[in-house]
């Protein structure tokens, strides 16, 4: 039995997580998983749920919120380009992503009136408006 691939095609939810880097740490896979940011075919799991080769899982962190296709089973971490060979992307979660992050492109270089102090820049665009040098 190698632990790239077991013969009877189960591995736990944790460990999984994190040798697939979607985790730094076995823990905070673990964490995530309890506080409920990841879902397995759509049901809240705990750590200990066995993954299987083509389960659905929704992971949810600050940074992204992705929904993979599990293609592999490892409980060893190893690089990411092997890493990668975990899992697979869907295609709605490759949509969603690109589409936040053209929002986020372009929300970071608006304002809101009266939002905060004006930056460096602007104080200077409004001392040459007014004539104010």
């Amino acid at each position: 039995m190698s632990t790239q691939e077991k013969d009877d095609g189960k591995c736990r939810l944790d460990k999984w997580l994190w040798a697939a880097r979607f985790f730094k740490t076995r823990s905070l896979a673990s964490d995530a998983i309890d506080g409920g940011k990841v879902h397995v075919d759509g049901d809240r799991v705990k750590p200990a749920k066995e993954v299987r080769l083509g389960a659905v899982i929704h992971i949810r962190r600050k940074e992204f919120d992705i929904e993979v296709t599990v293609r592999a089973l490892s409980t060893q971490r190893r690089g990411a380009p092997e890493a990668a060979l975990l899992y697979e992307e869907t295609a709605a979660s490759i949509a969603r992503r690109e589409n936040e992050a053209v929002t986020r492109e372009h929300d970071h270089a608006r304002r809101e009136r009266g939002e905060g102090r004006p930056t460096k820049r602007q104080l200077r665009d409004i001392r040459k408006f007014t004539g104010n040098y």
